[in-house]
């Protein structure tokens, strides 16, 4: 139970590879993609050399914030190919750093466990009115609209082609992988209330995928 020393160390050395501005931009625009990135597409968008995004890009894999791949690029293929490229993506790991240590994930399996233990429904609908009123006042209180709240809570909010909201990270991924159920309930009631507190015409619902939040928001993704 908890976090343990080597882990918080390990989380202090991979976040301090953050604090150059250069490495977390290329470290936001990996992560904010969902098809993996490549070393040439990273150096482009950040309008450095190939070299450099690559050193940058390594060094936040061997810190655990990326994972690493490898591919031909679309369209190559058979003798002559050459060496498969490599690619970027955001790491399943998670890190999390408290000083002084704090346990806030056993804290939220307790409380989930406890809500799932009880069987007059009354601490589950008590807690879901809790998300809703907090989505209503993260809401109310975003200048950005539906995206900047859902940008601030950590949902990582995209929108795809159909002008639909897509959630790429759920903030309480830890949590949901032993409690989907109740995890799913609480992300559809706290983005309900976002919606309800921005006043935007949307609609929020929940459609399961893997690799992403539960809940998609249908409208909104013009503020």
């Amino acid at each position: 139970m908890g976090t343990t020393r080597a882990a918080e160390a390990a989380g202090l050395t991979a976040l301090s590879s953050l604090d150059d501005p250069l490495r977390r931009r290329l470290y936001e625009y990996v992560v904010n993609r969902d098809e993996p990135t490549s070393r040439d597409q990273a150096a482009e968008d950040a309008d450095i050399s190939r070299t450099l995004a690559a050193y940058h890009l390594d060094k936040l894999a061997d810190a655990k914030l990326l994972a690493v791949s490898y591919m031909r690029p679309t369209g190559r293929g058979g003798p002559g190919a050459g060496r498969p490229a490599k690619f970027y993506t955001r790491a399943e790991q998670e890190l999390s750093v408290s000083v002084p240590p704090r346990d806030y994930e056993l804290l939220a399996r307790l409380l989930v466990s406890s809500m799932e233990q009880d069987a007059t429904g009354a601490v589950r609908a008590a807690v879901n009115t809790a998300a809703r009123e907090a989505g209503r006042r993260a809401g109310r209180e975003s200048p950005g609209g539906i995206m900047a709240a859902l940008r601030d809570a950590g949902y990582l909010p995209q929108v795809d082609d159909d002008g639909c909201i897509i959630l790429r990270n759920c903030p309480f991924h830890a949590v949901a992988r032993d409690h989907v159920d109740v995890v799913c309930g609480l992300n559809l009631e706290l983005i309900e209330g976002v919606i309800a507190g921005a006043g935007q015409d949307a609609r929020a619902e929940l459609a399961p995928r893997p690799g992403r939040c539960c809940v998609v928001v249908h409208g909104g993704a013009k503020h």
